[in-house]
């Protein structure tokens, strides 16, 4: 497209090569290492699930046993699949077994690669297939409905009860939301297991399981044959479990995940290098699934000046966008974040949020970008934070954003309330109607505010990337540049769970999920 800022393309081709070299460094470490999470998510892609008797999930109890016996540098495959040609069980036999204490990964008669691989590869390609035909299914969705044009409405519920997430699920796609997100209980991305079955007790969100996925599903795909449109559901593929979810996801045709390492070591203190390997196969999982992603740039402004800092956003973004496509994961299931978060009282902080959002959805042309509402200046002024969401419903339709969260006039005063979401889902329909193709009309001058703002931004960004080229992404988090937090490399929470892999490693997956469902 025709740059309306008239950016200046080497610069962001000088950013997006030093973002590259990066991801590309960065991804050489990740190719060496596996982690706990990530066998755990092989386990449940072979259909190992359930809990044992004091409530462990068996997926954990497998990896546990591995890295006990000192065999999780092979991988899980590696070792399900030789106990299999050992014994004719299945994974899930084999957990099971294991879990009892009648079977002992390490003390199994060794079986060639060959056989190993012809042992699991069945599970495994029907897994893959199971996956596919989530894929179909919501195209065939897509094409009986047809998709929604101009920006998906995006809300959330938060209850903590799965069932009453659903009555307002629910309630809010049949008042016009597109996007329903699930958010998870306070907490749950530092636990180093998933929870397991339906659950009612969350606090300040629900639980992430693979019931709750399924039942939310459900739920959606009736409203939407009412309503003849396709809801998609998200939820939060990030954390200590970030692959496992990934899997639950894929298994149960969730749309959208919340999904960025960056977000996770920044924001949750979780080890950089656990989440950064994390971070690769989850996103080779959501790739296949045909997944939109959102990353969660959105989070720096709610603890650095979003002024100030805008050129570590669009850093981030150039990097988000390397490390999905190293996993796979292509331009269009890419949400890279961003969010509506200066300053009202600044003058012509407008210009300033309508140049940052046209400059990102010019520099990443194809993302389905996932635009944030105003948050950290949300006072309690219910009358100015509606006047807040229609400024920033602006800003979405006439830059052209994909994924829009819809701003709520009661936020900093309680978790909204079903009325809340339907004013806000009318304040966006009204703005995205009346002013529908007033963005085709705009022109901006070349010499004014806001060309020269989205200049600075970029140049900054662009000379970060270099320097973080040189210095390495490991090195650029422990200085604190993104977010004002600085973060240790042998810091944070899950370190313990990093492995190097052995020689004879094996992951069917890592090859099975190449290339796409469709």
């Amino acid at each position: 497209m025709a740059s309306k800022l008239h950016l200046d393309q080497q610069k962001v081709d000088r950013a997006r090569a030093s973002a590259r070299q990066v991801a590309l460094d960065t991804q050489a470490f990740i190719d060496r290492h596996t982690t706990v999470t990530v066998e755990r998510a092989v386990c449940r892609l072979l259909l190992i699930d359930g809990v044992n008797e004091v409530g462990v999930p068996l997926p954990n109890v497998v990896v546990d046993h591995l890295l006990e016996k000192g065999l999780l540098s092979y991988g899980a495959a590696y070792a399900l699949g030789n106990a299999m040609a050992e014994t004719g069980l299945t994974p899930q036999g084999i957990a099971e077994a294991v879990d009892r204490g009648e079977l002992d990964l390490s003390q199994v008669t060794p079986h060639s690669e060959s056989e190993i691989r012809a042992a699991i590869e069945p599970a495994a390609r029907a897994t893959v297939e199971r996956i596919r035909q989530n894929v179909a299914q919501r195209n065939t969705y897509l094409a009986e409905y047809g998709d929604k044009e101009g920006p998906y409405l995006y809300v959330i519920v938060a209850t903590g009860n799965i069932y009453e997430d659903i009555v307002q699920a629910k309630a809010a796609a049949r008042q016009g939301a597109d996007v329903i997100a699930v958010i998870r209980t306070t907490g749950q991305s530092l636990l180093d297991y998933v929870p397991y079955g339906a659950t009612t007790e969350g606090f300040g969100g629900t639980y992430a399981t693979q019931e709750n996925f399924r039942l939310m599903r459900a739920a959606l795909d009736e409203v939407g044959a009412e309503e003849h449109r396709y809801i998609r559901l998200c939820n939060y593929c990030s954390g200590l479990c970030m692959p496992e979810i990934a899997a639950m996801g894929a298994l149960e045709r969730l749309d959208v995940m919340l999904n960025d390492a960056l977000y996770g070591i920044l924001f949750r203190d979780i080890n950089m290098q656990r989440t950064l390997i994390d971070q690769s196969f989850s996103r080779r999982i959501n790739a296949f699934a045909g997944v939109i992603i959102n990353t969660g740039e959105d989070n720096y402004l709610t603890t650095a000046d979003a002024v100030e800092e805008a050129h570590t956003v669009l850093a981030s973004q150039f990097l988000n966008e390397q490390f999905a496509l190293c996993a796979g994961l292509p331009e269009e299931q890419q949400g890279l974040g961003h969010a509506f978060e200066i300053d009202p009282s600044r003058e012509n902080g407008f210009l300033y949020e309508l140049a940052q959002a046209q400059m990102a959805r010019e520099i990443f042309p194809k993302a389905p970008l996932k635009y944030m509402p105003p948050t950290k200046f949300m006072t309690g002024n219910i009358f100015r934070g509606h006047v807040q969401d229609a400024l920033f419903n602006m800003v979405t339709i006439l830059t052209g954003q994909k994924i829009h969260l819809l701003g709520m006039m009661t936020e900093a005063i309680h978790t909204p309330f079903m009325s809340d979401r339907a004013l806000s889902i009318e304040n966006a329909r009204y703005v995205f109607n009346t002013m529908k193709d007033l963005g085709e009309e705009m022109t901006f001058k070349p010499d004014g505010i806001m060309a020269h703002r989205a200049d600075e931004v970029l140049t900054k960004a662009a000379d970060l990337l270099e320097k973080i080229e040189r210095d390495g992404l490991f090195a650029t988090l422990e200085r604190g540049t993104f977010a004002d937090i600085k973060r240790m490399r042998d810091g944070g929470k899950g370190l313990g769970g990093v492995v190097l892999r052995s020689e004879s490693y094996y992951n069917p997956f890592l090859t099975l999920l190449e290339g796409g469902a469709q």
